[in-house]
């Protein structure tokens, strides 16, 4: 987006978990005023690298807590992965800055705590998901019009229409193979369990002001309609594209205002059937038990996603199976302690303590 428009956008700070190299790469092209690499031992690579550009280099997780707060940033991408994304994210808020939000498991975690944070700092959340964002555009000059109800759209991932005996022997490679976009591999693993659409869910509440009730998912396979939007007189809108998350981040970049891309077309004429079904919960219990996890409340989402946190990585270690994964997630709800109204701190504890008895449930 940046390269496409370098009138509109003057990047001041880019940061990477691992990938040092790339992070080079995008510093030199750019020039921001610092970098950020979390993973210390990095450090001195990405130092050297760019130690002629007079770019700032820090490391660590507070470097990325403290450079979001920078007087000359005006908006915050927030693209980390997981739980990673909620100190970060907080921080931006409380200094005022607009965020374009790419990292869910932030309202997943603390939701309630982040929305009335923006809401008394004056702070919009943009939202980056394509589900997320096409509910946005939907409801662009519905504002004053009450939600029905809003209608998130799943692919179904690789395994769609399958049944527990066929997902037993499951490999991460498998897992791995979505058919229509192209993620992380966390984020790609949860498609295929349908985790990804059941953190989607708790998101939308959030983003949107919903109650659990409010928030329905249909599984369409060809990733076209990307969300859609039912008014209390019946009508819906939804919002069409090619899956493509460059229109998305855009959206959220530029926002209120449409720039003109060069981005490719969705035809009707290539796309003559498009088709619903409904989600399969009883075989990908994810989405079911993240619902379940919503209508507690609580700390009970924050609880969910450390511990599918914790099992997609042994998953993709291979040391679970795919339909272990729920298992160690329902499992965690029903025996972590539940906290009614978490305090930040908490929120902290619930993650780490969940970590612990997840692995101890693998084991």
């Amino acid at each position: 987006m940046i390269r496409a428009n370098p009138d509109l956008f003057e990047l001041e700070v880019l940061t990477a978990q691992n990938n040092a190299d790339l992070l080079i790469e995008q510093a030199i092209a750019y020039q921001p005023n610092a970098v950020v690499i979390v993973n210390d031992e990095k450090y001195a690579q990405v130092k050297k690298e760019l130690e002629s550009f007079g770019i700032k280099v820090y490391a660590g997780s507070s470097a990325l807590s403290s450079v979001v707060q920078m007087d000359v940033i005006d908006l915050v991408v927030t693209g980390l992965v997981g739980y990673a994304g909620l100190h970060p994210t907080l921080k931006a808020i409380e200094a005022g800055k607009a965020i374009a939000l790419a990292n869910k498991e932030t309202l997943v975690v603390a939701g309630e705590l982040i929305t009335q944070l923006a809401k008394e700092k004056g702070v919009n959340i943009y939202p980056v998901d394509s589900e997320h964002s096409a509910i946005f555009q939907c409801m662009v000059g519905e504002f004053h019009n009450p939600i029905e109800k809003i209608i998130l759209t799943a692919s179904g991932g690789p395994f769609r229409g399958k049944k527990r005996n066929e997902l037993e022997r499951v490999t991460p490679a498998q897992a791995l193979k979505h058919p229509n976009w192209n993620m992380g591999s966390k984020i790609t693993i949860d498609s295929a369990t349908l985790m990804n659409k059941g953190l989607e869910v708790i998101e939308a509440k959030w983003l949107f002001g919903l109650h659990a009730d409010q928030v329905e998912v249909i599984i369409h396979p060809q990733s076209i309609i990307h969300s859609l939007v039912q008014f209390e007189d019946g009508s819906i809108k939804a919002q069409l594209g090619l899956p493509d998350m460059r229109l998305p981040i855009q959206f959220a970049m530029t926002y209120p205002d449409r720039i003109k891309t060069d981005f490719p077309r969705f035809n009707f004429a290539d796309y003559p059937s498009l088709t619903f079904e409904r989600p399969d919960t009883e075989t990908f219990r994810n989405l079911a038990l993240a619902f379940a996890a919503l209508a507690k409340g609580g700390n009970m989402p924050c609880i969910l996603n450390a511990a599918n946190e914790v099992a997609v990585s042994e998953f993709l270690n291979e040391r679970i199976g795919f339909l272990e994964m729920s298992e160690v997630v329902e499992r965690c709800m029903e025996k972590i302690d539940y906290i009614g109204d978490p305090q930040f701190d908490d929120y902290v504890e619930t993650d780490r303590i969940t970590r612990i008895k997840a692995l101890e449930f693998i084991k």
